[in-house]
């Protein structure tokens, strides 16, 4: 015990630097764990306070969990939600990649941080602005896409009555809005590979393509494996504001836009089931959990050094 005491003293200004960043996780990640046993309960709220709520609540076991998926939505939703997760990552991943190596081969790098601020401001907007932005091109009446379909004599299309375009618009506006910082990452990491590489292959007189084949893609291989465990961990997570926001929550375009989150969302709203909400939300971090164990295995297997632990 005292060895640990002196530990502590030991490193006592590394301990303060994190210290911020522990009480956020404590607080509002470990703390709200025990909230978590509202999924196994009918959640009926008292004047007695939160606490005293959970407590009086009549437990009810897996009935949350069978609502949740006993309906006829709930192959659709989860279906939305991974088609719509894996199209993110794959693509999300290949184009940042990509923006980052196109970036890092500027010359003139007051042009490229034009380009990369450029990239970077979309994932500051909200997604009721993004919305919008996205209603000013779709509207029937007076869309930018209307009016140049128009020019070309093409009959104006009711955007927001057909689903067959939703998957595509919705898949646009994600990488959009995410490329610009993703690519940061990468970008971060291609700054950091040795540039005597790049000299020796020049020499060697490998083309720009055999050095970005040769020499970058093998050095960003760790961390797009780390970034693609972490995106696995949220494949049952949907960016409500995308889903909600983005289609303006229209009920005929729910077959391509509803996912768990705004399925749950539509629930709480119409019914006030908050434990059908917290079992929602139990289930899609267990399996995030367990994709991220059962990835970091695979690759652990493959490369030892890339696992993330």
């Amino acid at each position: 015990m005292t060895a640990f005491f002196k530990t502590l003293i030991k490193n006592k200004v590394m301990l303060f630097m994190v210290l911020p960043g522990a009480l956020w996780f404590f607080f509002f990640s470990y703390m709200p764990l025990v909230g978590t046993i509202v999924a196994f309960k009918q959640y009926r709220f008292t004047r007695e306070g939160f606490w005293a709520s959970i407590v009086k609540s009549e437990w009810v076991g897996w009935d949350n969990f069978k609502f949740l998926f006993s309906t006829n939505d709930a192959y659709l939703i989860t279906r939305n939600t991974l088609f719509y997760n894996l199209a993110f990552i794959i693509i999300g991943l290949v184009l940042s990649v990509a923006m980052a190596i196109l970036l890092s081969e500027l010359v003139g790098k007051k042009l490229a941080k034009v380009y990369q601020t450029g990239m970077f401001l979309p994932y500051f907007l909200s997604w009721v602005i993004v919305g919008y932005f996205a209603f000013s091109f779709l509207s029937m009446d007076r869309g930018m896409l209307n009016q140049v379909l128009g020019w070309f004599g093409v009959d104006a299309i009711q955007w927001y009555s057909e689903p067959k375009y939703w998957p595509y618009i919705l898949i646009f506006v994600s990488l959009w809005k995410s490329i610009g910082y993703n690519s940061v990452v990468y970008l971060a990491s291609i700054m950091g590979i040795d540039k005597s590489l790049y000299e020796a292959a020049m020499i060697d007189g490998a083309s720009k393509w055999q050095q970005i084949k040769g020499i970058t893609i093998p050095m960003l291989s760790p961390i797009i494996i780390i970034m693609t465990l972490l995106a696995v961990g949220r494949i049952f997570y949907a960016d409500f504001g995308l889903f909600y926001q983005v289609p303006r929550d229209s009920g005929t375009l729910y077959a391509v836009t509803n996912v768990i989150d705004t399925y749950v969302y539509r629930g709480l709203k119409t019914t006030g089931e908050i434990g059908m909400s917290t079992a929602a939300g139990l289930y899609q971090s267990v399996v995030g959990f367990a994709l991220v164990m059962i990835s970091n295995f695979v690759v652990r297997k493959i490369d030892k050094d890339s696992a993330l632990f």
